[in-house]
């Protein structure tokens, strides 16, 4: 649950609690539902939350303590998923294990801490009574897997101060456009699904959000087709598999975006900072 993660645009994940409820279509094929029915650790739904440990928690702090070597070595800050087993916005996680997040998120200032949901209208009324303009160290994102759920989610999202705003296109399931919102994200991570039933994603949906970030100056990160049954080399140029797994093996069913790999980030911080 905290570890050096797998995943693309993330160093680090961190669950200070486990289990969520489904929302969107997005959550039909929930790798983390799929976790809870496998390790039998939380029952997914309405249900009570789980908190981890209290070892498990003094994990970040190790991270904090390598802030300066890890800048040295890759020049730039940690990334932490904070929570890929749960949702931080959740009403019905305990609102001191949140309290208790947020300490903990201002107690490692040198990690930039992700923030996902798929719950912006509670982001608000759940944030510490210092935010003011946000945590340094926090990034806001919303999940929005199709043009309905970005047009209902992001109105509450872009109304909140923070150092980054993103969102997560991901799994996506439908065309969505930005270059419209009067407020833009500065990330956009998006991606096709993966694992067993995964839906479609038309290049040209990654094509449109990709030209729709160079218009309005976000950060594209396209992590990957899912399958390669949905990756342009097979299903427009006829490419066989075997081949296209070779030509393209970056990420679940490849992550080349007619030729390139658009893996951008926001601008990060001039400079690491190390708690006293």
């Amino acid at each position: 649950m905290a570890e050096n993660s797998a995943i693309e645009w993330t160093d680090h994940t961190f669950n200070p609690w486990t289990g969520c409820t489904n929302v969107s279509p997005g959550c039909d094929h929930c790798y983390a539902e799929s976790w809870s029915k496998r390790s039998g650790h939380v029952k997914w739904g309405n249900n009570p939350r789980k908190r981890t440990t209290a070892q498990y928690w003094k994990v970040p702090a190790v991270w904090e303590a390598n802030a300066t070597a890890f800048y040295k070595l890759k020049g730039r800050r940690q990334r932490v998923f904070c929570a890929s087993l749960a949702d931080v916005f959740d009403n019905q996680a305990e609102p001191g294990w949140r309290s208790d997040l947020f300490a903990l998120i201002a107690a490692t200032p040198s990690l930039d801490w992700l923030l996902l949901t798929k719950r912006p209208q509670n982001v608000k009324k759940m944030l510490p009574s210092d935010w003011k303009d946000g945590y340094s160290n926090v990034w806001l994102g919303l999940t929005a897997e199709d043009q309905v759920r970005f047009d209902q989610r992001w109105k509450h999202l872009s109304a909140i101060p923070a150092s980054v705003r993103f969102i997560s296109y991901e799994p996506a399931i439908g065309p969505l456009r930005i270059v419209d919102a009067p407020v833009q994200p500065d990330w956009l991570i998006s991606g096709g699904e993966s694992g067993n039933g995964a839906r479609i994603v038309e290049a040209d949906w990654i094509r449109q959000i990709d030209a729709d970030c160079a218009a309005g100056g976000v950060a594209h990160f396209f992590k990957q087709w899912g399958t390669y049954g949905n990756n342009p080399l097979v299903c427009e140029s006829g490419i066989p598999l075997a081949e296209a797994k070779i030509a393209d093996p970056h990420g679940k069913g490849g992550g080349l975006l007619d030729g390139a790999i658009h893996r951008r980030f926001p601008q990060p911080r001039p400079k690491v900072s190390v708690a006293a």
